[in-house]
């Protein structure tokens, strides 16, 4: 069973005076079947990143880097020693819930911040991280969507957004077609507002978008980007992988060789500590507009996809994206070694290739 913050230290934070505000949930009940419970709704998230805040507050911070379209906060957590301070040290982003029915995403972004939080002073390498990196965790970029697919019987296997399209009765934009790089390049989108990947009217035409292309953008200190390397977890297929997505070009003309060599000498070292297969992004198929190239093209951040629990080849194309809650302790500690790894790489991205 997934280990939480206890509920009395969740109890603690709510009562203080100093609690931040959390958006009201709509009135229609969303929530996990009881046989799920143990998977977060965007409520129970909120109280756990706040409880490790008041836990932990020398080594976390929490802020929301922008609201979704209906308003609900977008939280990041900072995890370092020195939290209030902006220190020289390498970045590292991680990322979950783009898209709305995959809730398996969000219990590993908690996991990790468990794993830093609760490790800090005990774990040697969870110490070490932790005092020589800084670490940011946006844990739902798509709380709308994913509240709502809870709302079906019992879900609805929702996709995108909360976002209305004009002219349309179709809801909703596919957050990870929506960014800026090759946006709508190269036929790895759909440029028809009921798919279920909808790149939107334009590039960033999304609020949450947005927020993450803005939130990567505030950490270019001096000209330069401090994040170094980066996972948006999504479900599923047990895959990492790197870009590009929008060409099938091992290395095109915006990407360097050796940039190559070590995103694929860190994405198959990640693989073979959790078993999963790893592979340039369009080997899975062409996308344009993703994260992953806007985050390297654009800001040159060594981001990896990682699509988690269970393989494709395991369970039907529906079921795949709700495993049973059962399974949230043991694949996401599965993937602990090759995230521990990628933070560690942030320090020199190009060690294990040699370049």
């Amino acid at each position: 069973m997934q280990h939480r913050v206890s509920r009395s230290v969740v109890g603690l934070v709510l009562g203080m005076s100093a609690v931040l505000a959390v958006t009201a949930t709509p009135a229609a009940a969303a929530d996990f079947p009881a046989a799920d419970s143990d998977y977060h709704t965007y409520p129970e998230m909120v109280d756990e990143i706040q409880a490790a805040q008041a836990a932990y507050p020398e080594i976390v911070a929490i802020s929301s880097i922008g609201k979704s379209y209906k308003g609900r906060d977008l939280w990041v957590a900072k995890v370092s020693d020195n939290v209030a301070d902006d220190e020289n040290e390498p970045e590292v982003l991680f990322d979950s819930l783009h898209h709305a029915r995959e809730h398996l995403s969000l219990e590993q972004t908690l996991a990790i911040l468990r794993w830093l939080t609760e490790g800090y002073g005990s774990d040697e390498q969870v110490t070490r991280i932790v005092n020589t990196r800084e670490v940011w965790i946006v844990f739902a970029v798509n709380p709308d969507g994913a509240q709502y697919d809870l709302t079906g019987s019992p879900y609805r296997a929702w996709r995108k957004n909360r976002q209305p399209n004009a002219g349309s009765s179709a809801v909703g934009t596919d957050l990870n077609r929506n960014y800026g790089y090759r946006f709508a390049c190269c036929g790895g989108s759909s440029g028809q507002r009921s798919s279920s990947t909808y790149r939107g009217p334009r590039a960033f035409s999304t609020p949450e978008a947005s927020a993450m292309r803005d939130f990567m953008a505030s950490r270019r200190i001096g000209g330069r980007q401090q994040i170094r390397t980066a996972i948006t977890f999504h479900t599923a297929g047990e895959e990492i992988l790197w870009p590009y997505g929008y060409t099938k070009a091992d290395i095109p003309k915006d990407m360097t060789a050796d940039d190559h060599a070590a995103l694929v000498a860190l994405g198959r070292k990640m693989a073979a500590a959790n078993g999963y297969r790893a592979m340039q992004s369009s080997s899975l198929y062409v996308t344009d507009g993703d994260e992953i190239d806007w985050a390297y093209g654009r800001e040159g951040i060594f981001m990896y996809t990682f699509e988690l629990y269970p393989s494709h080849r395991k369970v039907s194309s529906t079921a795949r994206f709700y495993p049973p809650d059962e399974v949230i302790g043991p694949q996401t500690e599965r993937n602990r070694e090759a995230i521990l790894l990628l933070i560690e790489a942030a320090g020199c991205r190009y060690r294990l290739s040699g370049t």
